[in-house]
């Protein structure tokens, strides 16, 4: 086991493990490591754990903490990126590939520059590098992402108003399921639940383990229930205010927490009750 810290390096912020060494090193210090790849810039993401090294997950070493002249070199890197973003893009159109471009970014060092894209199909890109290799001359790294990963990478403004999850902290991926807004009583209307990516928000995830838990205990809409008002039938349950919605009467409808009510067993119900009996 190995004594290792988290550092998200890169635009797609990709997480890898570092021991620190020498250094003490704390959350969202930026440091220079050194990785499989190369030197690369990162920021550290989580803190100091054991971690088991096995050929599925290398651990780096944090070379140091990132100076001036770091920072002044990653600026610089930057202004290499936009001009090799142009190199690629005009040798991806050249060999006509059915492949979209997201980003391009060397490693801190510059000694290897990945290049993301999307696409739908296999892409041969073998005479695509040879030809990269000679104009940049560095080693070249194609990384197929898919749309979630090309969004955490470009950014945006989701119909909530803030920046992408994805971009701001989510450093992984769930599974989200369309089954997830029904368990929530969301309109089942794909367009209005899919984030930029085109897939469904990542966001219907959140509060779905509550919803499933108030859910447990909250009577059915159009159940029988007693409440202390009296009896009445379920109109609604409200999973945020753990509440229902219950129609007492004719225009008397009233709202109760879920623990102030009980459901009321039918006569079927206790018949099969005394049967089994």
């Amino acid at each position: 086991m190995t004594i290792a810290v988290g550092v998200i390096v890169r635009r797609i912020k990709e997480k890898i493990y570092a021991q620190t060494g020498q250094y003490t090193i704390e959350l969202n210090d930026k440091v220079i490591v050194e990785t499989e790849h190369g030197v690369e810039f990162g920021v550290v993401c989580e803190k100091e754990k054991k971690i088991e090294q096995t050929k599925d997950v290398y651990i780096g070493k944090i070379i140091r903490k990132a100076n001036e002249y770091d920072l002044k070199r990653l600026e610089n890197n930057a202004n290499k990126n936009h001009q090799a973003h142009a190199v690629v893009a005009k040798e991806i159109s050249a060999h006509k590939l059915d492949m979209k471009l997201t980003c391009v970014q060397y490693t801190f060092d510059r000694t290897k520059l990945f290049i993301y894209y999307t696409s739908e199909t296999r892409v041969d890109f073998r005479e695509l590098i040879k030809d990269l290799g000679h104009v940049l001359k560095t080693r070249i790294q194609m990384v197929q992402i898919g749309v979630r990963d090309e969004s955490k990478i470009v950014g945006g403004i989701g119909t909530c108003g803030q920046q992408l999850c994805c971009q701001i902290f989510l450093k992984d991926f769930n599974s989200v399921t369309i089954d997830m807004a029904k368990d929530q009583d969301l309109s089942l209307n794909t367009a209005k639940l899919s984030g930029l990516c085109g897939r469904l928000m990542c966001c219907l995830s959140y509060e779905h383990d509550q919803y499933l838990n108030v859910k447990k205990n909250a009577p059915s809409v159009g159940s029988k229930v007693s409440t202390p008002g009296g009896k009445g039938t379920v109109l609604s349950v409200d999973c945020v205010k753990e509440s229902v919605n219950v129609e007492l009467g004719e225009n008397n409808v009233k709202t109760y927490k879920i623990s102030q009510i009980k459901t009321i067993e039918n006569n079927k119900d206790n018949k099969e009750k005394k049967d089994k009996k």
